[in-house]
């Protein structure tokens, strides 16, 4: 009974295997037609589906180039306004006190130039210098040494600013990433930055407060500080204002440049170094020499001062020193 059962179901196996195999010849070229259109239409959705994230992909790139071309244009169009007001308008002599973080008035300083002048041409003339000598000395003394002073204060007090300039464009980045609003970020640095990033920063603050908007406010520091990195940091701001963006990483790459700047700044300087000593040597060795040579034979040096011909070589001489030391200078000082 075991055996017959065992027959029996291989027979059956074999009947439905047989069965199976007629089914799936017949079936098979309708199987692979259904089999080659499911794999049609996978391709045709899939390349549908490639195609929209091409025309996608396609569409961002087109935004980000009229977006990239819209932030060029603005940048071109405030750098030529930039440069129209740098070229009409020439810095006066209040404007320059201002940049020097002086608080007396015009008056205030010429006044103490017409002094000082005054001063330095009774000084000379006791001295028993002729008029002619001590009018030159009152009008170096009124119109040069002031000018030269206040000049001096203007370089000093850009160079401070320009060393804490980058670490409180940090605290913005830090404050903006945080949560604050650009307003009380700026306020930040008016209250906690250190001079003279802080006096800037406290009148840009108080422009807001007269009805003028961050960008303006930011674009009439230029007239306190004169640097190219206040330049950029109004640009960033207006560009931010205009077109929008990512304000804290745009302050942190401003951050970053202006830090590399000052490094290719002190490099610059650093490998100049020997060429600004020779040039020292070189424009103050004559003075040297001649000095020498009149501590030892005076009465060879004498004739210069007492000859008419002595002085027109000493006018010569101050001339073409003046052009050597003009040349000089240019050679070796770079602009960055």
């Amino acid at each position: 009974m075991f055996g017959i059962d065992i027959t029996v179901l291989g027979l059956a196996g074999l009947v439905a295997l047989a069965a199976a195999a007629l089914a799936y010849g017949v079936l098979y070229p309708q199987i692979e037609t259904e089999k080659k259109a499911e794999g049609r239409l996978r391709r045709v959705s899939a390349s549908e589906t490639d195609r929209t994230k091409i025309k996608a992909a396609r569409d961002r790139v087109n935004e980000m180039s009229k977006r990239r071309k819209s932030v060029q244009d603005s940048l071109k169009e405030l750098e030529k306004k930039q440069q129209e007001k740098s070229a009409n308008t020439a810095p006066s002599m209040k404007k320059r006190l201002l940049q020097a973080g002086l608080s007396i008035s015009l008056a205030q300083f010429y006044l103490f130039s017409a002094l000082f002048g005054l001063f330095a041409f009774l000084v000379v003339l006791l001295a028993g210098a002729g008029l002619l000598i001590a009018a030159g000395v009152a009008l170096i003394g009124a119109a040069g040494l002031p000018r030269w002073i206040v000049g001096s204060m203007v370089k000093r007090r850009c160079r401070k600013f320009l060393d804490e300039f980058p670490n409180s464009l940090d605290v913005m980045v830090r404050s903006i990433k945080s949560g604050l609003p650009l307003n009380d970020a700026l306020r930040l640095i008016a209250s906690d930055g250190q001079e003279p990033v802080r006096t800037e920063f406290r009148r840009v603050v108080e422009s807001q407060q007269v009805g003028l908007n961050v960008p303006e406010a930011c674009a009439r520091m230029i007239h306190s500080i004169p640097l190219p990195e206040v330049n950029f940091f109004a640009i960033v701001i207006a560009i931010q204002a205009q077109a929008g963006g990512n304000l804290s990483e745009a302050l942190g790459n401003l951050s970053k440049v202006l830090r590399e700047r000052r490094k290719m700044k002190a490099k610059v300087s650093a490998l100049s170094m020997e060429a600004k000593a020779s040039a020292c040597i070189i424009g103050a060795l004559p003075f040297i020499v001649a000095t020498l040579v009149y501590l030892t034979s005076p009465d060879y040096m004498m004739v210069l001062f007492t000859d008419p011909r002595g002085h027109i070589i000493m006018g010569a001489s101050a001339v073409w020193m003046s052009i050597g030391i003009w040349v000089m200078r240019n050679m070796i000082n770079f602009d960055i």
